[in-house]
């Protein structure tokens, strides 16, 4: 049996190759990073806003009515629509990808199915390009990183079909809930529902991001257990805005008042895009890789060697 022997050796010089670091950063802010998120929920949440509201670009066209005597515009299909962005030099690739409104029919058994179909699809596309003889350095990341799930604000609980559907979401995808057009609620009815909302998580054993990390440090702990704390987020998205102190601020007004959506006293739409894209957009992306579409590679991996099949999106 061989042993290798392990120590820890100073160095007489310096040498370089701490500047690693320098080097990787160099490389991804040359090549940019790929984002992909997905919107789920009833049609008429708000959910093309408050993604607009995120990135702070125009990026999704509304559905919404302006009038009251407008038809409802809903989602027929799966549509996704990519962006190149830049901040302060780094280049982000964002997919959002739009989703029919579940629960809008009459009759909707099995409703998520399409939804489903669509997330195990992109790991199946990007399990085949790895797959090929000849493959890209760089394959193109469809896999969806990050599902935000809209919840509308009954001031009750969630509805069976909402249960339902993130029981199945969470089994293949990275989620993160939000109530929706949250300044529906008045402060004590948010916070009840939050609170119901929590329980039912619990109770129905729903497994949300983020996940428990062996790897995770004490700082990244005590952050994820203040993320789980405000899950889920109430939120309030607005593309206008509003004059506050004679000061122009993104908003929206409402029977009670104005709305400032970056005030944390008013919504926590701060905390949901701090979440997003200050402190877990590189963990979402990973997560996906390592967990989502680890599983399902290695079940296509097996179910390969058995028949000798493409994988399929099963």
């Amino acid at each position: 049996m061989t042993t290798t022997e392990r120590k820890e050796t100073g160095l007489s010089g310096y040498v370089g190759f701490e500047t690693i670091t320098e080097q990787i950063e160099k490389k991804f802010l040359k090549r940019g990073f790929q984002l992909n998120i997905m919107v789920v929920g009833e049609t008429g949440l708000g959910k093309s806003t408050l993604i607009n509201t995120l990135f702070s670009a125009h990026l999704v066209d509304s559905k919404g009515r302006r009038l009251v005597s407008e038809p409802i515009h809903k989602t027929l299909d799966i549509n996704s629509a990519t962006h190149n962005i830049t901040e302060n030099g780094v280049k982000l690739k964002l997919t959002i990808v739009d989703t029919p409104g579940f629960g809008d029919q009459v009759n909707n058994d099995n409703c998520w199915e399409g939804i489903i179909k669509y997330l195990k699809d992109q790991h199946a596309a990007y399990l085949r390009k790895e797959l090929t003889a000849t493959r890209n350095r760089f394959i193109d990341d469809t896999r969806i990183h990050c599902c935000l799930f809209f919840i509308a604000p009954t001031g009750h609980s969630l509805k069976p079909i909402d249960i339902l559907v993130l029981k199945k979401l969470t089994e293949v995808v990275n989620v993160v809930p939000v109530i929706a057009k949250s300044d529906s609620l008045t402060p004590e009815e948010r916070q009840a529902f939050k609170q119901r909302i929590k329980e039912e998580f619990i109770h129905h054993d729903i497994k949300l991001y983020p996940y428990d990390s062996p790897e995770d440090e004490e700082e990244d702990i005590a952050l994820n257990k203040q993320i789980r704390e405000l899950i889920p987020f109430a939120v309030v998205g607005s593309e206008k805005d509003v004059i506050i102190d004679e000061k122009p601020v993104r908003g929206r007004r409402n029977r009670w008042g104005v709305i400032n959506v970056e005030d944390e006293s008013h919504c926590e739409f701060v905390h949901l895009r701090n979440f997003l894209t200050r402190s877990h957009l590189q963990d979402l992306i990973e997560t996906t890789a390592y967990i989502h579409y680890e599983g399902f590679r290695a079940r296509q991996l097996l179910a390969l060697r058995d028949d000798g099949e493409q994988p399929q999106a099963n």
